[in-house]
């Protein structure tokens, strides 16, 4: 990968990929959430010179250095816009998707939404698992997938809307109950509806009978 990235960086006089990003900026690495930008800058590896980005994860007391050159490749990007977060809780609203495939391929299907940093897709998880999550006797797998969905996207929330983890982690939560409430609402309602027309079609034909 750095003789790949010296190669790269090297044909270009000014990197392209370095134009987005900046130092002290907040950016999303799919794999491991929101990070800040600490320095844009040159490094010795391998005797190459290469314009590394150093990202710091202060959660996970972690730091990553993705070269200039690959960092679209890596999927690196800037924070949500406020548009995309706003489609974003219009998602974990929606009716979860609800499939009959093996909870195994599912779960791969999951986690690989998780690792995309595409954060429509991770809402879709957090919808689509919210009710198995907590249900009466979720699996470990379910409620690990759920917490590990529900973490990534408020980290996002958070640096977008500007509060903690903790506040957003409470906002995003009541979006879903708030969805599944309407869902069963709505539900009651067509039952219920169902059911008047049901004794409506009976009192006619009573009425026909006589």
């Amino acid at each position: 990968m750095v003789s790949a990235a010296f190669g790269a960086t090297a044909a270009q006089a000014k990197p392209r990929d370095v134009d987005p990003f900046r130092a002290g900026d907040y950016v999303v690495y799919p794999t491991h959430g929101v990070g800040k930008i600490d320095k844009i800058g040159s490094e010795e590896i391998g005797g190459h010179s290469l314009e590394l980005i150093t990202i710091s994860f202060e959660e996970n007391k972690m730091t990553l250095r993705v070269p200039v050159a690959q960092a679209k490749v890596t999927g690196l990007r800037k924070l949500a816009t406020r548009e995309t977060m706003a489609q974003v809780m219009t998602i974990l609203t929606g009716r979860p998707r609800t499939s009959r495939m093996m909870w195994a391929k599912r779960a791969q299907e999951f986690q690989a939404k998780i690792n995309s940093g595409d954060l429509k897709a991770v809402a879709e998880v957090c919808r689509d698992l919210q009710s198995a999550a907590n249900g009466s006797a979720p699996s470990y797998s379910q409620r690990n997938l759920f917490e590990l969905a529900i973490d990534r996207l408020a980290g996002e929330f958070a640096g977008v809307v500007g509060t903690d983890k903790a506040d957003a982690i409470v906002k995003l939560t009541q979006k879903l109950t708030d969805g599944r409430a309407a869902d069963s609402a709505k539900a009651d309602r067509a039952r219920e509806e169902n059911e008047e027309k049901s004794a409506e079609d009976a009192v006619s034909l009573a009425t026909a009978d006589v």
